[in-house]
């Protein structure tokens, strides 16, 4: 394609210097041609007035009395030659030019003005009328004069066309005038050529006036043709000059990122296979690194993408100052790549990526905006021949793997025991697509009682899978695989609507339901319809069902999200707000959308009763639904205790081991029929009256004997015992 392009230009460059050159002969030539025209026009004009010239000066009677005696001369040469030798050629006679007057050649010169009149020859009736018998007198005077005698032999033959004063001028091959012509100026007897005069005019002064006009326009003329050229020449090396530009910029871009300016994948894996194979030759070791960043959808979806842009070169900046000249690359949109070569030992390496990592410590501040950088570096080395490319990103993917489920913003070296996990991880997510097709989960519910009443109000459903060779598999495993390999959706509406229609079959039809939406799952214009189809399908009274989100939901396009949730409101559904207080701006959120229930995340609930600071974040939480009209509920309730601080803070409902671990509606009608004393609530729970009061004191704070008497009660009640492992309540 390239040498296209230079035979392409070389082509164009020929023609147009050829229409260049092809421009400058015309106009070189028109330049010619008008100077003779001009030169011509002014000569024959001039000419034309040699008879008014001599009429006026009343020589006319002179001029025919010279033409008579050269006649006379002409016709006694030719007897006596023709006597004495035969020949019929004229001999040669003197000149009669000597015989004009001063008054003729002064009317002659005056006519001719501004040529000169350098020669004057009388010519007689043979010579003007055959041309070849011309004299040799006059073929003398021709000579004589400087002028070719061919020019006064077509000079004579125009006479018969031209019944007055005659002139041809001489123009060689290259359009140049000569300087002298002949005029011929005819005398007429009885309507005959009698004979006449032969002038020798000389043009100079007429030709240098006339070569200083057209040289000046021959100056125009050729700056323009310069100019001209000079355009073509520039137009042309601008073509040129884009041509290679842009030639530069395709290959530039097959070779690297437009946005960072590294090199792509794939300059990234030609070097790496080229290094892999030095490195088999010289038996040396070499490294790759994998770095992804973390979050990078938030900041894309929270602040724009031009700013996602934005922050994507500054992370490419950092890459160049901390590992120098070793070859960074990006990859995909928000994955990296860096290959060592020149350091080998795991100590190096490992002060490189946590280098890396301190780096991204540092502000990064976009349009005024502070943003979090965060990095999870996956690193492998090649330590023998037998690596290949492939193997070796792969490895480092694992490693990368590791080290954003490990906390984020770390890095990680690839261990052997990665390859297993990563084929259990393709195993379990082979088995999710494989028991989405077989029905192989089940959806277990785990009740929420009320602290108000003691009674049950409903149920939170959570999935199982139970797997025909593996028995059940937490879904603290396979969900977060479900959520990489995108299977999360799918998972996610076969929960829901699996939910709607046990709940419809219920026999109490005030029990509600309440089904977890992950952010992965969470689908702008389009959950809300999967939401109304559930309902539909399952006839399902809306106010029965309670969708339940997390925060992170709120920070990717939160505007689409909002305008979602509250669709789905307008159903009549509540919305819920899982894990409260775990995550990022929670009180920016409850201000842009208007929630039905607050979930307090079990990481309070834990330590409730054992920290200050968690008790007075419990009932803050708990104090501001209450300002907010909201319902509050408390996941992962084991203990006694709990309930007891719980209740006294004013907490609406209550889920977690201590009230039943997650099974089938029927396991808890079961439970709950074996207790007739206290139908709706667990045996083994304390049970007050829903107005007791109990405040937690400050540090300031001293508490009535009343209320200590009360406090200590409370605290003396007889806990229940421990329920199984402890797990969060979803899970």
């Amino acid at each position: 394609m390239k040498q296209a392009l230079d035979r392409r230009n070389v082509l164009l460059f020929i023609s147009t210097a050829s229409l260049v050159l092809l421009l400058s002969l015309g106009i070189f030539a028109a330049n010619r041609l008008l100077n003779n025209w001009l030169l011509e026009s002014n000569v024959n004009q001039a000419v034309d007035q040699i008879t008014e010239a001599i009429a006026t000066s009343g020589t006319i009677d002179e001029i025919h009395d010279l033409v008579a005696r050269r006649n006379v001369a002409l016709q006694a040469a030719l007897s006596d030659q023709m006597r004495l030798t035969g020949n019929t050629q004229p001999a040669p006679q003197k000149q009669s030019a000597s015989e004009t007057s001063a008054m003729l050649r002064a009317a002659l010169a005056g006519a001719l003005a501004p040529s000169r009149i350098t020669g004057i020859q009388i010519a007689g009736r043979s010579e003007l009328n055959d041309v070849a018998l011309l004299s040799a007198e006059l073929e003398a005077f021709a000579a004589s004069s400087e002028v070719p005698i061919t020019l006064l032999r077509t000079t004579l033959r125009g006479l018969e066309a031209t019944p007055g004063p005659y002139t041809v001028l001489d123009v060689n091959w290259r359009g140049v005038n000569n300087a002298k012509s002949f005029v011929v100026v005819p005398v007429f007897q009885a309507g005959q050529v009698d004979g006449g005069l032969v002038i020798v005019a000389d043009h100079s002064a007429q030709i240098s006036s006339l070569h200083l006009i057209t040289g000046i326009g021959s100056l125009v003329i050729a700056g323009l043709c310069l100019a001209s050229f000079l355009l073509a020449a520039f137009l042309l090396w601008m073509r040129f000059h884009d041509q290679v530009k842009t030639n530069r910029d395709i290959e530039f871009l097959a070779h690297h990122d437009p946005l960072t300016g590294l090199p792509n994948r794939a300059v990234f894996s030609a070097r790496l296979n080229e290094a892999l194979r030095l490195a088999q030759a010289k038996a040396s070791n070499m490294a790759v690194m994998l770095i992804d960043v973390d979050k990078f959808k938030e900041i894309n979806d929270t602040h724009g993408h031009g700013t996602g842009d934005i922050f994507l070169q500054v992370i490419a900046d950092r890459l160049r100052s901390v590992y120098g000249d070793h070859l960074v690359a990006r990859l995909a949109g928000d994955e990296f790549a860096v290959m060592i070569k020149s350091v080998s030992d795991v100590a190096r390496l490992t002060r490189l990526a946590a280098d890396m990592i301190s780096a991204t410590k540092a502000p990064c501040k976009i349009d005024g905006k502070e943003l979090q950088m965060s990095l999870s570096i996956g690193i492998a080395r090649a330590s023998d021949g037998s690596w290949r490319a492939s193997r070796l990103l792969h490895c480092a993917d694992l490693a990368l793997y590791r080290a954003k489920h490990s906390g984020r913003s770390t890095f990680s070296w690839y261990t052997a025991e990665m390859d297993t996990e990563a084929q259990k991880r393709k195993e379990v997510e082979h088995g999710l697509a494989k028991a989405l097709k077989q029905d192989e989960f089940d959806v277990l519910f785990q009740p929420q009682y009320s602290l108000l009443d003691n009674k049950l109000k409903g149920y939170e459903a959570l999935i199982r899978w139970e797997h025909p060779s593996k028995g059940t598999i937490s879904p603290d495993v396979f969900i977060p695989i479900a959520e990489d390999s995108g299977l999360i959706e799918a998972i996610g509406d076969w929960v829901l609507f699996h939910a709607c229609k046990e709940a419809a079959s219920w026999d109490d039809p005030s029990l509600r339901v309440a089904v977890n939406v992950s952010a992965a799952q969470f689908k702008p214009g389009r959950t809300e319809q999967k939401v109304a189809q559930a309902l539909k399908e399952s006839r399902l009274a809306p106010e029965r069902l309670e969708i339940e989100i997390t925060e992170s939901l709120l920070i990717a396009n939160t505007e689409a999200v909002i305008e979602t949730l509250n669709n789905i409101r307008a159903m009549g559904v509540s919305i819920a707000m899982d894990d409260f207080g775990t995550g990022y701006s929670s009180l920016s959120y409850l201000s842009k959308f208007p929630f039905d229930k607050i979930k307090i995340d079990r990481a309070f609930i834990k330590n409730l009763g054992k920290d200050i600071s968690t008790d007075a974040v419990v009932t803050s939480i708990i104090g501001l639904g209450r300002s907010l009209n909201v319902m509050i509920t408390a996941e992962g309730v084991e203990n006694q205790e709990q309930v007891t601080l719980l209740r006294a803070a004013g907490c609406n409902l209550v889920q977690g081991y201590l009230f039943g671990r997650p099974d089938t509606v029927a396991a808890h009608e079961f439970s709950q029929s074996q207790q007739p004393e206290n139908p709706g609530f667990p045996a083994h729970m304390t049970k007050l009256p829903p107005d007791t009061p109990l405040r937690t004191p400050s540090a300031n704070e001293t508490l009535s004997e009343d209320e200590n008497q009360l406090d200590q009660a409370l605290l003396e009640s007889e806990p229940a015992e421990p329920v199984g492992e402890t797990v969060p309540a979803n899970a």
